[in-house]
């Protein structure tokens, strides 16, 4: 299947470039924004993610693959990272680099998982714990562009503690209508006992089938498998049903 075209020669968006860290916020008690200046940032799409580069003193290098959380902004870019206790490049992003720090950054990287402004059929966004990233980035868009597409959110956590951008999404804005699925812990009185992603919940918080919506699933590979097939149990073309997924299984 051929890939649709995105910002920037292909050389640029593979070159590493030097981002220095502006500010950290805290988004939960284990995930964190970061915001980077990249000079001479190409420019992104939403949905598009960067590969971050780390290298030691002594010439050792890795590398890990982020979302872009931001709505494109110059060389402004932010990621939201979420830690892995034992992870070699999370536990360094979300608690050691400091605002006037370095980092590498490629990309973006990616043509299919992503949401133009110049798009017109209503859209689906399942998330699956911090599978919100990207997601939040089409929000994020969606609201710079001034589009009046109607955008619904399905956004499945844990718990209340791990959701992410809380306030943002409290706040809202006209056309986004948000809904929460959690799957151990609800707050008291929620309509919807704990418990994992079912077709009735996108049938309650999705659009219909026939309204030939734009889906786009991003979280635990598991949750996605299982979110995908049931949007084309529920009648979604399958061609309409984008996923992005990370890690071994879903929860």
């Amino acid at each position: 299947m051929a890939r649709t075209a995105v910002p920037g020669r292909l050389g640029a968006r593979l070159r590493w470039r030097a981002a220095e860290l502006l500010e950290r916020s805290a988004e939960s008690a284990t995930a964190a924004t970061l915001v980077f200046n990249v000079p001479d940032w190409p420019g992104h799409l939403a949905g598009q993610h960067v590969d971050v580069r780390l290298t030691a003193e002594d010439g050792y290098s890795t590398q890990r693959s982020y979302s872009l959380a931001s709505a494109p902004d110059g060389d402004r870019v932010e990621l939201t990272v979420q830690r892995v206790d034992d992870g070699e490049v999370s536990p360094y992003l979300t608690g050691v680099l400091m605002p006037g720090d370095l980092v590498e950054i490629r990309g973006p990287v990616g043509g299919w998982f992503v949401w133009r402004p110049e798009q017109t059929e209503p859209v689906l966004l399942v998330a699956g714990g911090s599978g919100i990233v990207p997601l939040m980035s089409m929000i994020r868009t969606r609201r710079a562009a001034g589009s009046r597409v109607p955008f619904r959110l399905l956004y499945s956590v844990r718990s209340p503690e791990e959701r992410l951008y809380t306030a943002e999404l409290r706040e809202g804005s006209p056309g986004l209508d948000s809904a929460y699925l959690f799957t151990r812990g609800a707050p008291d009185g929620w309509p919807r006992p704990p418990g994992r992603l079912v077709p009735d919940d996108l049938v309650r918080d999705g659009w219909p089938a026939d309204f030939e919506p734009a889906c786009y699933v991003c979280g635990p590979t598991g949750f996605v498998e299982k979110a995908a097939a049931y949007l084309v149990l529920l009648g979604h073309a399958p061609e309409r049903v984008r996923t992005e997924r990370f890690g071994p299984s879903g929860g």
